[in-house]
């Protein structure tokens, strides 16, 4: 007999699942049944809230699902903030969870792990959610849930499986994976843009984390347009080092300027959210009339009433339309120019001390080319999401936008080092933020990873004090002691380097760092 357990295993694999990552309990017994006899890859964090930034991580490096599996009860409300995350961003991340009994559920028995209402509490953060109560709901419900993950639902799905049904015996059907269900691309959609691209006399590129697979794409358009191309966060690394790249925040006033400033506005894969483009809380909005939207969300595409929404994968789109325009498009438009400018005023712009990081950005950046740098809400992420050229497409990401979870860099940067063990990993994080997730230092060295983990040490939350010092309040709360890093990494059994912010003495500590082929810790006293 195979269990509904052990047929969760199978489809799972039937749906190219390489990796989960979980922590088991008494719950999930019988949800683990099969792992051990399949070919899928168990890695074991300190916490279910790693186990989501992990699958996380793995998810935005591959393009693949990332999936944490997790007990009842504590185990989902303590994977909510990663599910938040994850939904914020538009990543892939598939979390499964047992529950109580069917016929216990939400009649306050005082069962281990009880929630009043598990289902609906998962349901408010996830994109998907079902829950399998009979042997023969498991295989439509994991095809319609990774149907959504690899297509219209962007962002994270969840299931759920009562301990009792678990053991049910399995109905013996395995959906097996299909291939990403995308939008068909309207002709006419297609036709319109193409038109009104090839008259724009000053367009302007702006892409976000919908392109970071489609790099090569994104520059023959932008030459073809003579476009400057306004990179949001998640898009970092796609053109490094182009004369048409504008690798800073649509949130500047320079790169509002560009923005404001062009007759079409084509709009790749972003959400237009506002930790992007409004993260000083202003008030901006980009020119709707003049933007060409494509986004393969149409529930995001009707927040915005722009002058074209198209429903597309946004890669496949410009691969169209790169066709349709056949390079019959005026390509002195002065993009490089307008770029340069661009690029200038919005460096200027951050102002000193962002300016000082986001040069040591570009020290760690050369010491550590083609690296994946994954971050946590810190100064030196906040200064990159500023102003920072990344030199690898979907290289550079972090947790300060949209939700913004602390705790986020470290499990997440594990689950990167998964997805992509034949690159270098780095996660920053700062002395506060690090303390959310220290344990999972043990999952990087059980699991063998090569990461190094810049630790920015300002003694506290230092820009939450700047920020209540502005605002004149009275500074509670932000001076939290951290611990000696240098302990706790060697209680780790990990390597330890420290250093001051000088840019040669990171250089220096970050070779010796990644001389050694394994997990690291270089703290910056900042």
């Amino acid at each position: 007999m195979t269990s509904v357990g052990e047929a969760l295993i199978q489809q799972l694999e039937a749906h190219d699942v390489e990796v989960v990552f979980g922590i088991p309990g008494v719950h999930t017994v019988e949800l683990y049944r099969g792992l051990a006899d399949s070919n899928i890859r168990h890695v074991t964090p300190r916490h279910e809230q790693g186990a989501g930034f992990m699958a996380d991580g793995y998810a935005r490096v591959t393009g693949k699902v990332g999936v944490a599996l997790v007990i009842t009860g504590p185990g989902v409300t303590n994977l909510l903030t990663p599910l938040g995350q994850a939904r914020a961003d538009s990543v892939p991340v598939l979390s499964i969870s047992s529950v109580n009994p069917v016929a216990k559920q939400g009649k306050g028995l005082g069962c281990l792990h009880e929630l009043p209402d598990q289902f609906s509490t998962v349901s408010s953060v996830a994109c998907q959610a079902i829950r399998v109560e009979n042997s023969d709901e498991l295989s439509p419900a994991m095809e319609k849930l990774f149907a959504g993950l690899k297509g219209p639902h962007l962002g994270p799905a969840h299931i759920e499986i009562p301990t009792d049904v678990a053991k049910f015996e399995a109905d013996g059907s395995v959906a097996k994976s299909r291939q990403n269900r995308t939008p068909a691309i309207d002709k006419n959609d297609l036709k319109q843009a193409a038109e009104r691209l090839a008259n724009a006399k000053a367009p302007v590129i702006v892409a976000g984390g919908g392109m970071r697979f489609h790099p090569e794409a994104l520059q023959q358009l932008s030459v073809l347009l003579d476009a400057p191309t306004v990179l949001t966060t998640n898009a970092r690394g796609l053109m490094h080092n182009h004369d048409l790249v504008v690798p800073a925040s649509p949130s500047l006033d320079s790169v509002r300027k560009l923005i404001d400033g062009a007759d079409v506005v084509l709009a790749l894969g972003t959400e237009l959210g506002l930790t992007d483009y409004d993260m000083f809380a202003n008030g901006w909005k980009p020119p709707l009339r003049s933007m060409l939207r494509v986004d393969l969300s149409a529930e995001k595409l009707g927040y915005y009433d722009t002058a074209m929404a198209i429903h597309a994968d946004a890669g496949e789109f410009i691969k169209a339309l790169l066709q349709a325009l056949d390079g019959g498009v005026s390509s002195d438009n002065n993009g490089a120019k307008r770029a340069e400018e661009t690029r200038r005023l919005a460096f200027d712009e951050i102002g000193d001390d962002m300016r000082a990081i986001s040069t040591l950005l570009n020290v760690i950046r050369d010491t550590a080319p083609n690296s994946i740098i994954v971050g946590d809400s810190t100064q030196p992420v906040y200064a990159g999401n500023l102003y920072y050229d990344h030199d690898r497409p979907a290289g550079w990401f972090n947790a300060a936008t949209g939700f913004g979870a602390l705790g986020f860099g470290i499990p997440a940067a594990i689950g990167a080092a998964i997805g992509a063990p034949q690159s270098q990993v780095i996660c920053l994080v700062g002395d506060g933020g690090a303390q959310f997730s220290l344990p999972e230092l043990m999952t990087a060295v059980d699991e063998k990873l090569a990461i190094v983990f810049i630790i920015w040490n300002n003694n506290g939350y230092q820009e939450i004090e700047t920020s209540m010092a502005r605002a004149g309040v009275n500074v509670v709360g932000c001076d939290p002691t951290p611990p000696n890093f240098k302990l706790v990494a060697a209680s780790c059994g990990v390597d330890h380097f420290q250093t001051s912010t000088d840019p040669e003495s990171v250089q220096h500590a970050l070779k010796q760092a990644l001389a050694l082929a394994a997990p690291v810790v270089v703290e910056i006293d900042s």
